[in-house]
């Protein structure tokens, strides 16, 4: 049996990650709690906030607001989004755990 080895296609993935930042529902309510945009009407900290919800539900999130919760600049954020520079696991992860996504859903892969 042979098996390819398959490559991640940074510029395809990044794709993805900017459309997550503009159109998903629980990465906006995430990131309004983790900012609290809505300190005096937030009900939690898990991120399910009915305020954040009501707030951001047709507003995608900055590249500043998005870097601000992972811990990096802006520009990180850009070259991520961009393919230009690779995304770590650990910050993958936390993508997709604040996404309510996959990884699958995420990486695209090339062979």
């Amino acid at each position: 049996m042979k098996i390819q080895r398959k490559f991640i296609d940074w510029e395809a993935t990044g794709n993805k990650l900017f459309r997550l930042r503009s159109d998903n529902a629980h990465l906006r309510k995430f990131v309004c709690s983790a900012l609290k945009r809505n300190t005096d009407k937030c009900n939690n900290q898990s991120g399910n906030c009915d305020a954040c919800e009501d707030r951001y539900v047709d507003k995608s999130i900055s590249r500043p607001e998005l870097a601000e919760v992972f811990g990096v600049s802006e520009s990180v954020i850009n070259n991520w989004e961009t393919g230009r520079t690779e995304v770590g696991i650990e910050n993958l992860l936390f993508y997709c755990q604040i996404a309510q996504v996959t990884l699958d859903d995420i990486l695209v892969f090339y062979q």
